[in-house]
């Protein structure tokens, strides 16, 4: 630990964030009466530390992105020296650089052969906003600029911006700012709570037939794509039935429906696989991709497209009108490489699929606590479902509220970890030791027990 950080004077700190710092996705009156903010000031492998010394074991690698984990030195380095080279220029007029360049080659060596020319962006949410404008324009380019509605889930998360809101299915921010036109939600593959008395994979089939609905609904000539997470995280983890990726496939196959995999946490290894429609068993026309492609150490995004995609859209000619200043940033473009050189040559990928028994089992270790409904996970990514009444699968009233408990409780106890709604989630780095695994069951166990304490009375 850097001794330097003990001179920290961290009230003047948080009072200054406080006075100036405009959070993202923050009740910012309720978070200011509560004292402010956290300072975080480093962190090492798995564990970080905030500026009062309190020791936390990452279990959501920041969000959902340190795939690598914390305090990678030749990440440093390598930011450092394309820094001294050539901090920045633009990939516009016809230019680039030599690591946007030789990123672009290595995210398309890891990705099926179709798959050959990649667009940068800074983040997630520029990717997606990318998407759609490609997308849509496409169509326009082959005489169809009727076709430019999309399909997207219920809970799907797929960015922050306008276009990203509305193209994601998250009430709360369609509740603010409203509605774009020209996107439309299905029901999400969440056998938990939508599945009833059926079997998981008669759940997959029927949520896949509702894309099909929506499909005929809005006229299949009218369907630009259908977008997914494979995994939707954000939404809490909800991990399809076996059967809901290659049925929505074949429906959008039907119909000449472009397939969309929201790569942006599933990708880099998260899934113990590559990518997440690998581990899903289905085959998308575009992947946009972010968090793990640097492991959060710079920010960059991007965007993969099938050849038979670019082939089309290159030969019809005229100018693609869509950009960043920052897209393929070369300082950003570097440390992504050299991540991926470190997933590489430590065989991450493997090793979160060789941990996914492990993982699992110390989830479903929990299964018999009063509070859980159930555990489910896939790679090192996983979810504990928040239960009022397990036999029932009933959730408490108020979506949210204990979930909020529980996450502060797990602060409290050393581990953090995310509430979506009343579902507990985690996504450690690939790093992670069986040892720090265990030491999450231990503290999720506490952490279970002391929101117990709260909620008791509320059991049903």
């Amino acid at each position: 630990m850097n001794m330097q950080l003990k001179n920290l004077n961290v009230a003047e700190l948080v009072a200054q964030d406080t006075a100036h710092h405009f959070h993202p996705f923050t009740d910012h009156k309720s978070f200011h009466a509560a004292g402010g903010a956290r300072v975080m000031t480093q962190a090492d492998g798995v564990w970080i530390w905030d500026a009062n010394g309190n020791k936390l074991l990452d279990g959501m690698s920041g969000l959902w992105c340190v795939n690598v984990g914390y305090g990678r030195k030749e990440l440093a380095e390598v930011a450092y020296k394309q820094m001294l080279d050539l901090p920045y220029y633009n990939t516009f007029f016809k230019t680039t650089t030599v690591p946007t360049t030789e990123l672009a080659a290595k995210i398309s060596s890891r990705m099926p052969e179709r798959f050959k020319h990649i667009f940068f962006t800074n983040s997630g949410s520029e990717a997606n906003d990318t998407i759609v404008r490609f997308v849509r324009n496409y169509w326009e380019r082959k005489g169809k600029p009727y076709r430019n509605q999309f399909i997207a889930r219920t809970r799907g998360y797929h960015g922050s911006t306008a276009v990203c809101a509305s193209l994601g299915g998250m009430s709360g921010m369609h509740e603010q700012g409203g509605m774009l036109p020209g996107f439309h939600h299905v029901m999400q593959p969440h056998w938990y709570d939508m599945g009833g008395d059926m079997d998981r994979d008669a759940f997959g089939l029927h949520a896949a037939a509702e894309v099909e609905k929506k499909i005929l609904q809005i006229g299949p000539e009218n369907v630009a794509g259908f977008i997914g997470e494979p995994i939707q995280g954000a939404g809490g983890v909800l991990i399809p039935p076996k059967t809901y990726w290659p049925e929505v496939e074949r429906i959008c196959r039907k119909y000449g429906v472009l397939i969309i995999s929201d790569e942006v946490i599933c990708g880099f290894g998260r899934t113990g696989h590559w990518w997440g429609f690998e581990a899903m068993g289905f085959n998308p026309d575009i992947v946009p991709m972010a968090k793990g492609l640097s492991s959060g150490y710079q920010p960059i995004g991007a965007v993969a497209f099938a050849e038979h995609l670019t082939k089309e859209f290159f030969e019809l000619g005229e100018d693609f009108n869509h950009g960043m200043t920052y897209a393929g940033h070369p300082v950003a473009a570097a440390v992504a490489l050299a991540n991926i050189g470190i997933i590489e040559r430590e065989g991450l990928v493997e090793r979160a699929r060789e941990l996914d028994p492990y993982f699992n089992a110390m989830l479903a270790s929990l299964n018999d606590h009063p509070l859980v409904g159930e555990t489910r996970s896939m790679g090192l990514i996983g979810a504990i479902e928040l239960a009022a009444n397990k036999a029932r699968r009933q959730h408490f009233a108020d979506p949210g509220r204990v979930g909020g408990i529980c996450r502060n409780h797990s602060m409290a106890n050393g581990l953090i970890m995310r509430a979506c709604w009343d579902t507990m989630v985690l996504a450690p780095p690939l790093t992670i030791s069986k040892k720090e695994i265990d030491d999450i069951g231990i503290r999720a166990r506490k952490t279970l027990d002391d929101t117990l304490k709260d909620v008791k009375h509320e059991l049903v």
